[in-house]
């Protein structure tokens, strides 16, 4: 039986948060007339509800993996090359080349925030994927135009003209557009596939998936680097057309294997329809709110207890005022309080990809002027990278050979198998690589003074030290957000690594700034010089050792109360 209860206080309440609270647990709504936020259908491409025995699976999951491979081989080779075109064939100055490439992928990665929150609202992440691979082609094209046709091209020693400028730009953002969208959604698409109650399934998904990555990068590295340093722009341009066409036709032949989650509508105005419900609450007399939370608190507990809630960051009893209001579900307090519970996780991987933008910026300048020669062989610089990425691949590896081992036997307790685990190893192991390279930098900078010249291989340690930290704080991330998110907002909450990944390029071009008007001050820009060999980058490396060692002892506080 139920009643409606009326609080005397409850003149005072706004009227939208007015409710009548149901004291009969017997009468309390279904799950399913509650919200279906939490809906796990999925159709196939005719729209009728998919057959598990004919739609995802491995199959379709590892389509997106080997789409994946060829993405990376693109974007990665953009973020090594693009300085020496922008340099040497745009001819922008060395500053202007560096933070061309720092804010077009740092472009890229925070749009697919953007097109995350479309294809978790109004479109399947398969279409999302088409549009915007097809705007990043249309790109490409553009810039294997421009770099075929002297006339879009300036004349030696001069910058591009306005016309040369604006074609370059549209081409350079149809493609930073495109790579947001295809970001956002392929490891969603891909993890969609799979059961997602099979916790180890998903995790080796996200392993191979970056293995997948990792085997792009690499291609870039020992390949296309080598391709364009001999045959020029143009040819690697082309080669990248043609990767991304083949892409794009990959993803798109496996469409009747796939099965399709369907949006539900804007996550983010349910979440702000919460907040702004419990804010309206909290504002009211706390007479009041005690008296009234108290008549829902049974209800309230029961409710969320049948949805498995798990309590982020010790927040108990706090949002779940909002369910005083009638038209508030326990499915968008549950989400809600998932996607805050991200945040702080999110926020703290931020300066990590701050060190990583110096892999593409500084660290290239550097082998730039060191000693690159091994016998008769000139070593460039971007091929340092193949090492790391060697060595992460293997450890990929390694690590799925050990769960298959160990897959019947209770791996839980292993804290290596636990993403946030392995963030926080990431995030150690960045700190430690910025000290190296702060120590070897001041070594380049003795031998420059004392007239020699220190070997390129001297990076070797910093690139192994950081692209390892990113390997396992990127890996972690893709699969704790997937796996962590409400399952409305996994394109969004998967597009937060990338998001990190753009926030830590804008935070690095911040920080040069900052350091060099600073250091000004007290007599010496750092980066004031004509090039490294008349600056102070050991400085800036040890400043981000001690703001990564700082940001790593707050990501362990989060980390333990998660």
């Amino acid at each position: 039986m139920s009643h409606s209860v009326r609080n005397p206080c409850q003149r005072n309440i706004p009227s939208q948060i007015r409710v009548n609270f149901v004291l009969d647990l017997s009468e309390i709504p279904s799950d399913s007339e509650l919200s279906n936020i939490e809906s796990e259908e999925y159709i196939d491409y005719h729209g009728k509800r998919a057959d598990t025995r004919k739609h995802g699976g491995l199959r379709p999951a590892a389509i997106a993996c080997v789409v994946e491979m060829l993405l990376s081989l693109i974007t990665s080779c953009n973020g090594v090359t693009l300085v020496d075109y922008f340099l040497k064939s745009m001819h922008y100055s060395v500053a202007e080349s560096s933070n061309m490439v720092t804010n077009f992928l740092g472009t890229a990665f925070l749009l697919s925030i953007f097109w995350g929150f479309i294809s978790d609202s109004y479109l399947t992440r398969f279409t999302v994927f088409v549009i915007s691979g097809i705007l990043q082609l249309m790109g490409l094209l553009m810039l294997t135009y421009q770099a075929q046709n002297p006339n879009l091209q300036p004349p030696e020693n001069q910058t591009p003209s306005f016309i040369e400028a604006i074609f370059l730009y549209i081409g350079l953002y149809a493609i930073a557009i495109g790579v947001g969208g295809v970001r956002a959604t392929l490891p969603a698409h891909g993890g969609d596939q799979l059961d997602e109650n099979n916790k180890s399934l998903i995790s080796s998904y996200f392993s191979w998936y970056f293995f997948c990555l990792c085997i792009g990068g690499l291609l870039s590295t020992s390949v296309m680097v080598p391709i364009e340093q001999k045959y020029g722009w143009s040819t690697n341009f082309m080669i990248m057309v043609f990767v991304m066409s083949l892409a794009l036709c990959t993803f798109v032949a496996g469409f009747p294997l796939y099965r399709y989650k369907i949006p539900s509508g804007s996550p983010l105005t349910r979440i702000i329809q919460v907040m702004y419900i419990f804010v309206l609450v909290s504002s009211v007399r706390n007479t009041t709110v005690s008296t009234v939370g108290s008549l829902n608190h049974d209800v309230t507990e029961h409710l969320l207890e049948r949805e498995q809630f798990r309590d982020k960051f010790k927040t108990k009893h706090t949002l779940n005022k909002a369910l005083m209001d009638s038209n508030i579900s326990v499915s968008q307090v549950k989400e809600t309080k998932t996607f805050l519970g991200l945040l702080p996780i999110f926020v703290t991987t931020i300066m990590m990809n701050c060190c990583v933008a110096q892999i593409l910026t500084f660290s290239v300048q550097q082998g730039n002027l060191m000693n690159k020669k091994l016998y008769n062989l000139t070593i460039p610089t971007q091929s340092i990278a193949v090492i790391p990425i060697l060595i992460s691949l293997i450890f990929i590896i390694l690590f799925e050979q050990f769960k298959k081992i160990n897959k019947h036997k209770d791996t839980t307790n292993i804290k290596f198998s636990k993403p946030l685990f392995r963030i926080g190893l990431g995030l150690a192991l960045v700190s430690i690589s910025m000290f190296v390279a702060s120590i070897i930098e001041s070594m380049r900078l003795e031998a420059f003074k004392n007239g020699k010249t220190l070997h390129v291989f001297w990076l070797t340690f910093q690139y192994i030290l950081l692209g390892i930290g990113d390997t396992l704080t990127l890996g972690g991330m893709l699969e704790f957000f997937y796996s962590e998110a409400p399952e409305s907002m996994r394109s969004i909450c998967t597009s937060l690594s990338w998001c990190s990944s753009s926030m830590g390029l804008f935070l690095s071009s911040l920080l040069v700034s900052l350091s060099n008007a600073i250091s000004g001050k007290f007599g010496m820009q750092w980066f004031g010089g004509k090039d490294l060999n008349h600056s102070r980058l050991d400085l800036f490396y040890a400043l981000l050792c001690v703001i990564n060692v700082l940001n790593f002892m707050l990501y362990v506080y989060f980390a333990k109360r998660y």
